[in-house]
């Protein structure tokens, strides 16, 4: 037994080892990306491992090798589950032969997602088990049992981690990594994998007649247990139980639900035993909602009666606050904290350097009265450069921007798109928006990888998730394939490029295409490509502040002048900016 101190989801991919998966597949999305990172650098065991192109190609690559026999893995963050939601419910029907496991990272308080849903939603509609973990050190037991699950009832098993699982550190005890390998073997069953209606008729009643015995199974395996110590009681699942645990007085009894389903007849029977139940469980009332079908004249308290809320994460205090206003004295209290006054926020900023921030400045200066649909990625940063006026989901700045484009509205739509959400989702987008004939300029922000998410690579870059050489796509070609009539590429770092561009896709009709191309700026650093920093003549400088507006992290302001910091990676779009010519590479004017 090896104890290590590891983040959250090195502890989950190092569970995967040893639990001897052979395939392993995801889309990047915080909090779930590091799972996929360690599991393509690790050297102790040899298996199949990609970033997938979306969530939905990873689940049903990762749900085919499930059918072959052998062990796989999907992972991703719980919106990236509903991009992966057609064949998740499908999955649930066919079932699978190898321990399949679907990894949904949570992200409640929407740290880095735009919504908080609960992926045990998910597992309940798809009628698959789900496990949620309480601790890091459950979250390494959990996914290796995982497997077992997945093959002991012949179904996906949703597994549920969530950020401050993910992205939290602990002492852990590892096993070996397994050195079995399984051979995939795909044996041909139309009445089980071809889902015409005739088939799937039987193939729901089967999953239907699972589920008493996979309620009752997860009692046994003891992921989910309890303890009568009174008549009143806690109830809890996931983070939520952890905190719980350190608050709960003597003589409170204790329930913890780290599976789905709930076998009713347990809970029930615990819960009749309590005059007062209270349910703590982070984002949907999922527990509480069997909990109130199981109880009886027993009184429940939770998020459904304002105890707890309904959004954002807990936390020890939060915990702390329901119990005490539900009655239920918690063993500490804790102080309001307040922010300390006068002290500047600190938003998220594009990094110095970063050319998405010379294509919203270009932007600007072109489209006084533009509407600018934007993705999912760093350049969402662009809402504090105003160029940035809807964001929904993965692909959706082509199609909300075609939608208004196609409404009526007169002033000129300019959406902007990464490279790695252009391949993920974009394209089918750019194709209608081409096809029906919408009047829009589309822009993709083509930094070469996956920059938000940590780095990873995609189609565009030209290497595979383990380092394998592979040949880049050409979006200048994919976007012509699309049909769009205009397609002009430039470098983010040439302004007068940008202005000249977007000037003359303004003046043109139907779909345009700007593919403005810089490698990230810190991928780029990482690679050793370093450019001379820039420096500001004093004397020159007028004060005029507009590269202090362009919002380079690297341009400050002091006593009336412009300075450019060691932050600076020598981009050189502040020189093309500065009117009176004050900013020059370092050394020499």
């Amino acid at each position: 037994m090896n104890t290590r101190y590891m983040l959250g989801n090195e502890v989950i991919a190092h569970a995967c080892l040893e639990a001897e998966m052979d395939f392993a597949s995801g889309y990047p999305g915080t909090p779930s990306s590091e799972v996929i990172d360690y599991l393509r650098h690790q050297k102790d065991r040899e298996f199949y491992v990609e970033w997938s192109v979306n969530e939905k190609v990873a689940f049903e690559n990762a749900l085919a090798a499930a059918w072959t026999g052998i062990r796989s893995l999907v992972t991703m963050k719980h919106v990236g589950l509903n991009v992966a939601a057609d064949p998740l419910l499908t999955s649930a029907y066919t079932g699978v032969t190898g321990g399949f496991v679907i990894l949904s990272a949570d992200d409640p308080y929407a740290h880095s997602s735009q919504n908080e849903q609960d992926s045990r939603r998910y597992a309940l509609f798809a009628k698959i088990p789900c496990l949620d973990p309480a601790t890091v050190r459950e979250a390494h037991s959990m996914m290796k049992a995982a497997f077992e699950i997945s093959e002991e009832v012949g179904l996906p098993v949703l597994f549920r981690p969530t950020t401050r699982i993910c992205h939290s550190k602990s002492d852990v005890d590892l096993g070996v990594p397994g050195t079995g390998h399984r051979t995939g073997e795909f044996v041909r069953n139309p009445q089980q994998y071809v889902v015409i209606p005739v088939h799937t008729r039987m193939l729901h009643k089967k999953l239907n007649d699972k589920q008493p015995g996979l309620a009752k199974m997860l009692v046994e395996v003891g992921f989910n247990t309890a303890e009568v110590r009174g008549k009143t009681a806690i109830i809890t699942g996931g983070i939520a139980a952890a905190y719980a645990e350190e608050l709960i007085s003597e003589g409170v009894s204790f329930a913890k639900v780290g599976a789905y389903p709930i076998d009713p007849e347990w809970l029930k029977a615990f819960v009749d035993q309590h005059d007062t139940v209270l349910v703590i469980e982070e984002l949907s009332p999922v527990i509480e909602e069997a909990v109130r079908m199981a109880a009886t004249t027993t009184v429940v308290h939770g998020k459904m009666d304002g105890h707890l809320p309904l959004e954002g994460e807990l936390s020890p205090a939060a915990v702390a606050q329901a119990m005490a206003s539900a009655g239920f004295t918690p063993t500490k209290t804790y102080p309001v904290v307040t922010p300390e006054a006068g002290v500047p926020a600190r938003p998220p900023l594009l990094c110095a350097g970063c050319g998405h921030r010379a294509v919203f400045y270009a932007m600007r200066k072109v489209f006084k009265d533009g509407i600018f649909p934007s993705d999912i990625g760093c350049y969402t940063l662009g809402i504090q450069l105003n160029v940035v006026d809807t964001t929904i989901c993965m692909g959706a700045s082509i199609t909300v921007g075609s939608g208004i484009a196609q409404s009526g509205e007169t002033r000129p739509v300019v959406c902007t798109i990464g490279d790695s959400t252009f391949l993920h989702t974009g394209i089918q987008g750019l194709l209608n928006a081409v096809y029906n004939g919408a009047n829009m300029i589309v822009i993709i922000l083509d930094n070469r990888i996956t920059a938000m998410t940590g780095h990873q690579p995609n189609p565009n870059t030209g290497v595979t998730a383990t380092g394998v050489a592979s040949p880049p796509v050409s979006i200048e070609a994919i976007c012509r394939s699309c049909g769009a009539p205009w397609v002009e590429t430039v470098s983010s770092y040439d302004l007068t490029g940008l202005l000249q561009a977007l000037q003359t896709a303004k003046e043109r009709d139907g779909v345009k295409v700007i593919v403005a191309r810089q490698p990230c700026v810190i991928d780029a650093r990482r690679s050793g490509i370093r450019r001379k920093p820039y420096v500001v003549d004093p004397e020159a400088c007028t004060g005029c502040g507009l590269c202090v507006k362009f919002g380079c992290p690297a341009i400050e302001f002091h006593d009336d002048k412009a300075v450019i910091t060691s932050l600076c990676s020598g981009c050189s779009v502040c020189a093309d900016i500065c009117p009176v010519g004050a900013i020059h590479k370092g050394g020499a004017k």
